[in-house]
């Protein structure tokens, strides 16, 4: 049977909260749990959030339910409901698993928090019938297939986005505000422009969330003390920020912004003109690129920038490798050491105090499958189509040569302006 959600008191006769929450770990790994507690149990819910990943601590009484109660209850059980994964009915996206268009492909619809099941053409039976079926040959992929018999072939992202339904064109004739940048700081702008009555616009390149949502755990964002995945926290946004009258416009890019006489005058790269009278530039950063021979070459193709949520599924058993010591890199081990049968951080300097926090450190060095390579950089990688192999020079050893089919690389950001 499946369950989504645990709630146990901590005083029960026999056993406390925590040890039955910790016993039915083994048996439901991906139910979420909930611990009922009294003023006096603060410090075990606590220890909890850690011990046996506790989802939410709520403490008695709840009166009125309606406001303590049932809304915590929903929102638990719908975070649940986004990894839940059922019988599929919906987009199947079949490709070649180490080809940059099935990554951008990927990377663009999980972006868009837009629910896909992805087909491996090498490895999955119902992949096979379904091109055979769809008369499709392998030159045609990616090719993605839709509940109402649809077929895209190697479509780009604006057909994508024009066919899944996402909004690339404004709806008025001009926007009080308009913002360019659909990240933490352009979401929380959206939602404060268009509290206040505002006619706010907000357009983004790609997808909503920025580097944030692309995280598969933030637990040092204020307000959320068991953490939060950057898909999730990029959810709530994006609902909020439209419920409040926002106009979200994707993927679409800003190539040039003059200014009239009485309104500013933005230009999109398809040549359309949005009319407004103030604009909020927040287009963040952009992750750092690593300047080492063969990267560029296989970028997509085994070498990820971020994507450790979107590609963690064909990491699954393989040995992986990270390059980067801060937070973003210490959340992507933890996630994909999940997937994967080992992880190797790869950091310049000999410890990872100077660049990561304390919380994610303590979990690095408490999971098993996770290593830390110290003094470490890449020279070279290669491979013919894919990520085949990565030379090290490592504590002071030259052309250490390891076999490698992922690499995921946070090595900072830069200003994307």
């Amino acid at each position: 049977d499946i369950v989504a959600l645990f709630i146990s008191d901590q005083k029960m006769p026999g056993m406390q909260g925590v040890e039955f929450l910790e016993a039915i770990k083994e048996y439901y790994p991906d139910a979420k749990k909930i611990l009922l507690t009294a003023y006096s149990d603060i410090n075990a819910a606590i220890k909890a959030i850690n011990d046996v990943q506790l989802d939410y601590y709520l403490m008695k009484p709840w009166d009125p339910p309606e406001e303590k109660l049932y809304p915590i209850i929903n929102e638990i059980l719908d975070d649940w409901q986004i990894y839940f994964k059922p019988e599929f009915h919906g987009i199947k996206l079949i490709g070649y698993q180490w080809t940059k268009h099935s990554h951008t492909i990927k990377d663009f619809l999980a972006g868009n928090l837009i629910p896909y099941l992805w087909l491996n053409i090498e490895l999955d039976e119902e992949a096979k019938s379904l091109i055979k079926l769809g008369n499709i040959e392998c030159k045609d992929l990616p090719a993605l297939f839709f509940e109402d018999g649809t077929i895209l072939k190697r479509p780009s992202l604006t057909e994508l986005a024009n066919k899944i339904g996402l909004k690339s064109t404004a709806s008025q004739k001009l926007y009080d505000v308009t913002i360019i940048g659909a990240g933490p700081a352009g979401l929380a702008a959206a939602v404060y422009g268009a509290s206040e009555g505002l006619r706010t616009l907000l357009i983004d390149r790609r997808a909503p969330g920025g580097q944030a949502g692309t995280s598969s755990r933030i637990e040092n964002y204020l307000g959320f003390p068991t953490g939060i995945s950057g898909s999730e926290l990029t959810r709530r946004a994006i609902t909020q920020a439209e419920r409040l009258g926002a106009e979200f416009l994707t993927p679409v890019e800003v190539v040039e912004i003059n200014l009239k006489e009485t309104y500013k005058s933005i230009i999109l790269s398809d040549g359309t003109e949005i009319k407004t009278l103030s604009i909020i530039i927040a287009t963040g950063v952009d992750y750092a690129r690593l300047q080492t021979k063969g990267i560029e070459e296989l970028t997509g193709a085994g070498i990820y920038y971020g994507a450790a949520t979107t590609e963690a599924n064909a990491c699954s058993q393989e040995d992986v490798y990270i390059v980067g010591g801060g937070n973003s890199a210490g959340q992507a081990a933890m996630y994909l050491s999940k997937f994967a049968k080992n992880v190797s951080i790869l950091i310049r300097r000999d410890s990872l105090k100077y660049t990561m926090s304390q919380y994610l450190i303590e979990q690095i060095e408490a999971t098993s499958n996770i290593q830390l390579l110290t003094k470490a950089a890449i020279t070279e990688v290669t491979g013919e189509k894919q990520l085949e192999y990565i030379n090290l020079s490592i504590e002071g050893k030259e052309n250490v040569k390891l076999s490698a089919k992922s690499l995921f690389i946070f090595i900072g950001t830069r200003p994307y302006t």
